[in-house]
């Protein structure tokens, strides 16, 4: 006579392996178990000077990588077009020195050049927020109204990072159609922290605030009164985070050296050809959850051609 539990015992088993299988097949079916995150990208693809731009990528020319996991490129587009629109903030340190206003007139001619389907707008770092002087506007002769010298004491910014996520979290727009990008002036000093910690706090949360909403940072260095008598290493220090912003988010650090430079004009030059030379990338990956920030890699390599992209990029829900 068969032994009843153990014929139970079985039909158990088989019954669990049944269950585990079918869930199985479950979750390799489209939108089951595993959501589908989007994310999109501005990318920079600057070629040397008399080379010309790269044309006809194609999604086998952009392998990218989520998290380290495979990521599937839905569009590839360039950024040229009249209706491509480009929202510019400058964000000047309020205890940026006197001496800055000798580079006010690169500065104005810099803004004069923007195109037409660029809106901007000058900030003051003070307190820890971005203080605006005006609002965003394709109106050259008004944006430059608000361009002044800070006039703000030492450590009047309180930490440029602290600006920085102030204005990714109060981006003064709505357009969801127009990409985002900072320039920064400042020598990147943080008096809360002013050693090179790549673990900063505020440094890391400026970069996930960035990433949140989508804003490419670039950076001008340019001392303030606060560092005018400090340390090469506190000033070093200082440019090695606003590396770190840059890379994070797919900008372009410009700096000489510990000193100031003595003309802005080539720096804002080059500014303005990564301008003219952005593509936006979209694309799909695997995500369990809300949206969160997570690492992107693009191996993308182009003869004679610089590639700037975001290390840190938001995957949301579709």
């Amino acid at each position: 006579m068969k032994n009843p539990e153990r014929s139970i015992q079985r039909m158990s088993i088989w019954g669990m392996a049944i269950s585990f299988i079918a869930l199985a097949l479950l979750g390799s079916a489209p939108g089951f178990s595993q959501s589908e995150g989007h994310g999109q990208v501005v990318v920079t693809l600057l070629p040397k000077q008399g080379v010309a731009a790269p044309l006809n990528l194609t999604a086998k020319d952009l392998p990218v990588t989520v998290n380290g996991k495979p990521a599937t490129v839905t569009d590839w587009k360039p950024l040229h077009g009249p209706e491509d629109k480009l929202e510019l903030v400058l964000l000047i340190d309020g205890g940026a020195r006197g001496s800055l206003g000798s580079q006010f007139s690169d500065i104005e001619d810099f803004v004069k050049t923007l195109p037409a389907n660029t809106s901007s707008a000058f900030a003051y770092m003070q307190n820890g927020q971005a203080a605006f002087a005006g609002p965003l506007s394709t109106d050259h002769a008004k944006v430059l109204q608000g361009l002044h010298l800070p006039g703000g004491s030492a450590g009047s910014s309180a930490s440029p990072y602290f600006c920085l996520s102030d204005l990714a979290q109060h981006w003064p727009s709505d357009d969801l159609h127009a990409r985002r990008e900072v320039l920064l002036i400042t020598d990147g000093v943080d008096p809360y922290n002013p050693r090179y910690d790549p673990e900063n706090p505020y440094l890391l949360a400026a970069i996930a605030d960035s990433a949140r909403a989508g804003v490419v940072v670039d950076a001008l260095y340019w001392q303030t009164k606060a560092s005018a008598s400090s340390t090469n290493y506190q000033n070093n220090a200082g440019q090695n985070m606003l590396q770190e912003v840059v890379q994070a988010t797919g900008g372009k650090s410009f700096w000489i050296g510990m000193g100031n430079p003595v003309s802005f004009q080539p720096f804002l030059k080059e500014l303005g050809r990564r301008l003219q030379n952005q593509y936006e990338l979209s694309f799909t990956v695997e995500l369990n959850g809300k949206a969160e920030v997570k690492t992107l890699k693009l191996k993308l390599k182009l003869p004679n051609t610089e590639v700037s992209y975001p290390q840190q990029v938001l995957v949301s829900p579709r």
